[in-house]
């Protein structure tokens, strides 16, 4: 790796957070400055983001020491390949947010644009560094960072964005809390932060009530911030009033974030049998999870607003994440890797989409979806391509995730879990064809036969600055699917060696 590519670890946090810094005196001069100025500064996090990849591909993992510090007294950077593709899948995001925010918040945020533009930087920024960076409370920082600027987003949404913001505050607030409390319990006990050194300490603690305690606090902290049952109230109405590019960024990003945080401190900050054997909190976390993807798609087919379904949709899609995660298996590590992937490209795909049908509507209620798929046939052709994944129909990502984690099930002997599978994906059907029902079929006539022509509808698409991004969060679907077995085998298999 030559000298230049050798910096992008510290390029990657380093030109967005100073982009955020840039953005407010680029917009005094001019507002229309901060939409090339967003696709400008993502575009090129994505190639940084690429080129590290693309090294781990073929070179393995790497490291940076900021500042020239060796850990554990500094700040280590040690990117393997879950790093590199939570970054890519991040960087994707926000570019795909950042060409969709022009048009969106001009209409949503109109005369903010400036500040969002920073917030939302600033929001990237600090994801990029939780999945970076190897140090336990350098997570924490770029952890209440990414909450900061989250705040502000959400809360410039519609007019009870602030009082759904508050309550995500105290939640938020809480599960940093903890994780803060957990990360100071390993200090006291190892005298260390880096996560690569604590692996090494802790297996001679790990009956030590501190740690147990440090471990527990962490989970729940985690628990809290990617809303897994029963600690989800917070996030359906947060999601709901938040601007639509916020929506789609946070819905598609947060929770993902905080299931790497989780596989990180399962499997690589403990060893992956402490949870079961020694702590054995998966179990907990198993049924956890199993409750959420059930509890989670009955809410979402109560609701009678497509974005507010999708915001409980969210709370479904961690339980899968989360049940693979706990199951504690080859497959099950593997499923919740591909879920993450998945579920990044889905939501953006239907969250964006959603996005462009309020844009264009004004609202997002069900019942006025009618001849949608005539009026928005390319945004209601992506829209159908993430319901599919949703679903889990070929060769969609979602299909693929699911059978790795039916396998992960069958692995652990948990027919219960099975059913809870199959009985989610037949919810995941209701609600979603639901939708596509509406827009896209006509009410039959009291015979069954149309007598007359069908109703004249013009072609009403949103703005190409939004339509490019919902199209591409859809090929993403489709290309996450068909590369299934290449992401398998090029970011996940050289970490089942690691952990298992």
């Amino acid at each position: 790796m030559n000298n230049m590519s050798h910096q992008f670890p510290a390029l990657i946090i380093a030109v967005p957070l100073l982009a955020s810094l840039l953005t407010v005196p680029l917009g005094a001069l001019n507002r229309r400055f901060c939409h090339p100025w967003l696709v400008f500064v993502t575009g090129f996090i994505l190639c940084l983001s690429l080129g590290v990849a693309a090294h781990t591909i073929t070179s393995g993992p790497m490291a940076y020491n900021m500042g020239g510090w060796e850990p554990p007294w500094g700040i280590a950077y040690r990117i393997d390949q879950l790093n590199a593709l939570m970054l890519v899948l991040i960087s994707g995001t926000a570019l795909l947010g950042a060409l969709y925010s022009g048009p969106s918040f001009a209409k949503e945020l109109p005369g903010r644009q400036t500040y969002a533009s920073a917030l939302y930087l600033l929001m990237i920024t600090s994801l990029l560094g939780i999945v970076i960076t190897g140090d336990l409370f350098n997570i924490f920082v770029f952890l209440e960072i990414s909450s900061l600027s989250a705040y502000g987003l959400i809360a410039s949404g519609s007019p009870e964005a602030p009082f759904a913001t508050f309550r995500y505050i105290i939640m938020g607030t809480i599960g940093a809390s903890c994780y803060l409390l957990g990360v100071g319990y390993l200090y006291i006990s190892t005298g260390s932060l880096n996560l690569a050194d604590l692996s090494g300490l802790l297996p001679q603690l790990y009956h030590s009530r501190v740690v147990l305690t440090a471990g527990a606090l962490m989970l729940v902290g985690l628990s809290l911030k990617m809303a897994l049952f029963p600690l989800h109230a917070w996030l359906p109405e947060a999601y709901y009033t938040a601007p639509s590019t916020v929506s789609a960024v946070v819905a598609s990003l947060y929770t993902k974030v905080a299931g790497y945080l989780m596989i990180r401190i399962i499997y690589n900050l403990f060893d992956s049998h402490f949870f079961v054997n020694i702590f054995p909190i998966t179990t907990i976390l198993s049924w956890a999870a199993v409750v959420a993807l059930l509890i989670g798609s009955i809410y979402a087919i109560a609701q009678k607003d497509l974005k507010k379904m999708l915001c409980y949709s969210v709370i479904a899609q961690v339980g899968y994440i989360v049940l693979g995660i706990a199951l504690v298996n080859k497959a099950g590590y593997s499923s919740a890797i591909l879920t993450i992937v998945s579920e990044v490209c889905t939501k953006s795909c239907i969250f964006l989409a959603t996005g462009a049908i309020i844009y264009r509507l004004g609202n997002s209620r069900i019942d006025n979806l009618q001849h949608l798929f005539r009026r928005m046939p390319y945004t209601m052709l992506a829209f159908t391509i993430g319901a599919f994944s949703m679903v889990g129909i070929p060769p969609t990502s979602g299909f693929f995730s699911k059978i790795y984690l039916l396998f992960a099930c069958l692995e652990a002997g948990n027919w219960v879990f099975i059913f809870a599978l199959l009985g989610s994906t037949i919810l995941n059907v209701i609600y979603f064809f639901r939708v596509i029902k509406v827009a896209c079929f006509e009410e039959p006539q009291p015979d069954y036969q149309r007598r007359e022509a069908y109703p004249a509808v013009a072609v009403e698409e949103v703005p190409a600055a939004m339509l490019i991004p919902i199209l591409l969060a859809a090929t993403s679907i489709i290309a996450a699917g068909l590369g299934s077995h290449w992401i398998v085998n090029n970011f996940v298999q050289p970490l089942l060696k690691v952990v298992f």
